[in-house]
């Protein structure tokens, strides 16, 4: 089969298009046909190198997976040959305490395809039956393999964290993202007020598109500033930050009394500061969030499929060319996924 796989850490140049042998499955286990994969930020730092964490190589990256089953293993009940699928992107032992509670993204062996485990820059990959999740007909594998880890996330972070409620007012930084064009659309379908960001006018633009009911320049406007004067003073009851140090400082000065900001990330560094002072006076809350469970996924995925929401593709490139899809991920030139084509 045709793979693109790292042989050592590096910039867009270690992505090495070749061929390797197709993946065997185990009785448990379903063999996809990838028809399209998705980019992520976690293809970006693989790609790079982690600090403190070490990769088998050769490795394959890809998170966002979908396809056509090709063959099932003798254990497997729910998932046939032929079926058009999605991958849940995460992976767990389905079976400590965690797990069994419905909160397997807390389970001490959990990862994902194409962290812990080769991911889907390749034309076939055998993964556990319980990942494969059927998907409609009228949705596109390129639409589908856009879907998972961003609104799985956005829900994790709106819902299972920040406990968003209808008609609240959220801050959603970095709309361009597809974790942030995500957050807008779910935000919206539950009757909030967004307020999100972006950095270009074409950007802002989108975001509007998406239903954004106001928006700011991070670049040019003074992003608190702005967000007090939408507010009447007040500020946002919930923070969207996965952006890091550099919003920061703007995300907490944002926040309503008894507001919540929740956050995914530190794509632009972790070493933050908090003024305590502020943080119990405003009685506020600072949240953590990590992608989301499997039964959270199977719960945003009835929105995607009544088309109520739906992923936001800036680009498809053909696998050959995944080079140039890094290069336009880490550029940030992208509004949306870009997805590779299979």
């Amino acid at each position: 089969m045709n793979v693109v796989r790292i042989h050592r850490h590096g910039g867009p140049e270690v992505l090495v298009y070749e061929e390797a042998p197709e993946p065997q499955i185990r009785a448990d286990q379903v063999l996809v046909r990838v028809r399209a994969c998705a980019l992520n930020h976690i293809d970006l730092w693989v790609r790079a190198g982690i600090p403190g964490m070490e990769f088998s190589m050769p490795h394959v990256l890809g998170s966002d997976i979908a396809g056509e089953i090709v063959a099932a293993g003798e254990y497997c009940e729910r998932i046939r040959a032929g079926q058009r699928v999605l991958l849940s992107p995460g992976l767990s032992c389905r079976q400590c305490p965690q797990c069994v509670s419905g909160r397997d993204n807390h389970c001490r062996r959990y990862t994902l395809f194409g962290y812990g485990v080769d991911g889907g820059n390749a034309e076939y990959l055998a993964a556990p039956e319980y990942t494969a999740i059927p998907i409609p007909d009228d949705l596109s594998f390129e639409d589908a393999a856009a879907v998972p880890l961003v609104f799985l996330t956005a829900w994790h972070m709106l819902f299972g964290r920040a406990k968003l409620q209808p008609g609240e007012e959220v801050l959603v930084l970095a709309a361009s993202s597809g974790v942030g064009s995500a957050a807008i659309q779910l935000a919206k379908l539950f009757r909030c007020r967004v307020i999100a960001t972006a950095g270009s006018d074409a950007k802002l633009a989108k975001a509007k598109g998406l239903g954004a009911d106001e928006v700011i320049d991070h670049y040019r406007q003074d992003v608190a500033a702005e967000v007090k004067r939408l507010t009447g003073r007040r500020g946002v009851d919930v923070v969207f930050e996965h952006v890091g140090a550099a919003t920061w400082p703007k995300s907490t000065q944002a926040l309503a009394p008894a507001g919540r900001l929740v956050t995914c990330g530190a794509t632009t560094g972790f070493d933050v500061k908090v003024d305590l002072r502020f943080l119990f006076n405003r009685q506020q809350s600072l949240l953590g969030s990590f992608v989301g469970s499997l039964g959270e996924l199977h719960q945003v995925l009835q929105f995607v499929f009544r088309k109520q929401v739906n992923a936001v593709i800036d680009s498809v490139y053909p696998l050959s060319e995944i080079a140039e899809a890094h290069r336009r991920l880490e550029g940030k030139e992208q509004f949306g996924k870009i997805v590779l084509r299979v």
